[in-house]
């Protein structure tokens, strides 16, 4: 499924890195920034997830909470987080559930890895409605952030 532009964002529930549960409804009348990355602790993902830590300000600035989520386990997910000092949470799509929800799973990936998150980009406003969308096939690249924030502000 490919999800677009004024598509209502799917529904999920999934654990963060302290076993809590962590529902798209936690967020209901606050603008989200839902991220999703194929690995933890590897080159680009960690890169990106670090450029989003580090301008947090921007974002909170602009009323925008973020989640990132991969289909890692929740524990290296907390491991992850806690080496990198992310202030945002890492939610664990370990059953894979969300990120095929969200059209954005690898089906099959490097080194025969099957079910992996591809790294996508969905900025979801108040009401639950994506108002910018960005699946990218190549696991190198990353989201455009700064179109992101232009859309942001035009929220």
């Amino acid at each position: 499924m490919t999800l677009k532009v004024g598509d209502k964002a799917p529904n999920f529930t999934l654990r963060n890195t302290v076993k809590e549960e962590v529902s798209l409804g936690d967020y209901r009348d606050k603008n989200l920034l839902v991220l999703f990355f194929p690995l933890a602790f590897t080159g680009v993902c960690t890169e990106e997830l670090c450029s989003v830590r580090d301008d947090q300000s921007v974002y909170s600035d602009l009323g925008v909470d973020v989640v990132a989520i991969s289909v890692d386990s929740l524990f290296t997910l907390e491991k992850f987080k806690a080496e990198q000092s992310y202030n945002f949470p890492l939610l664990s799509d370990f059953n894979k559930d969300v990120s095929r929800s969200y059209g954005a799973l690898y089906e099959d990936f490097v080194l025969d890895m099957k079910g992996v998150s591809k790294r996508a980009a969905f900025l979801l406003d108040k009401n639950g409605t994506i108002r910018y969308a960005e699946v990218l096939d190549n696991a190198g690249e990353q989201p455009d952030f700064n179109k992101i924030k232009e859309t942001v502000k035009s929220l």
